[in-house]
């Protein structure tokens, strides 16, 4: 199936600031058949932030993660570490002992920035959502 050749900007334009799919046209999250929407789940999962967090620290064992993350379960756990390896994310490489290690790709460490954004908002504004909680659940 012959691809489209993608543009090169000219001299002095800015890139796109979107990837282009095969077909030509721009990705656009907000487009239900586009592929990056399920990049974008990927990224908007709780465990998936969580994990990201916790392999900016450098390479750690599955027992590790589990530990550092309360509440994970271990097949969730093994779930999100597989997609997220799938998604090129993180790298599952075989350790000393038998074990096995997991740590961030080059890829996976562009979004050390935007998750840690994500994670402090929550952990900043957290008292505001729950007051606008209790307010929209109080009958009176």
């Amino acid at each position: 199936m012959p691809t489209t050749p993608v543009p090169r900007p000219r001299p002095g334009t800015r890139r796109p600031s979107r990837a282009r799919l095969p077909d030509g046209h721009l990705a656009s999250v907000y487009s239900a058949a586009c592929p990056s929407r399920q990049a974008l789940d990927r990224l908007a999962d709780k465990w998936s932030v969580l994990l990201i967090g916790a392999l900016e620290r450098g390479p750690q064992r599955f027992g590790r993660l589990r530990d550092q993350i309360d509440g994970i379960s271990e097949k969730m756990l093994a779930q999100t570490l597989r997609s997220l390896e799938r998604d090129g994310l993180v790298a599952r490489r075989p350790g000393p002992d038998r074990g096995v290690t997991y740590s961030l790709t080059p890829l996976g460490r562009t979004l050390r920035e935007p998750m840690e954004a994500v994670r402090a908002w929550a952990e900043r504004y957290i008292d505001d959502v729950e007051r606008a909680r209790e307010a929209a659940d109080d009958p009176a």
